[in-house]
């Protein structure tokens, strides 16, 4: 199986898993798995956020996502519990389509660190 086959496959398998047990079967998109991945990180899973805390929450999914390809490094966390990152290296000029195969590579790649998919 290719790479591309395989990215595609885990993909689907995750959406499904994460769409079942977070969105009552609707099918989350890439930012609302972003969005609950900030979450995670987070760890304050009760909370109910504002518009402006739901980009951070996104901001940290999106640096926590790109550590292990050198772009970010976790720095400290703030008095709130808030995780802070640094950036290492800029993220190259990428299309959109680009751009979604890297951020669905790298979600792929979190959820299997996690044990969600295989």
């Amino acid at each position: 199986m290719s790479r591309d086959e395989q990215l595609k496959e885990r993909w689907e398998q995750l959406v499904n898993i994460l769409s079942t047990r977070f969105a009552d079967g609707d099918t989350l998109d890439l930012d609302a798995i972003i969005y609950l991945i900030g979450v995670q990180e987070l760890g304050q899973f009760h909370k109910k956020f504002k518009k402006d805390e739901k980009v951070n929450l996104m901001h940290i999914a999106i640096c926590r996502l790109l550590e292990p390809y050198g772009y970010y490094e976790f720095d400290f966390f703030d008095v709130d519990g808030w995780p802070h990152y640094k950036v290492k290296e800029l993220l190259p000029v990428l299309k959109a389509g680009e751009q979604s195969v890297l951020m669905k590579t790298a979600i792929v790649e979190y959820f299997l660190e996690k044990g969600l998919i295989k």
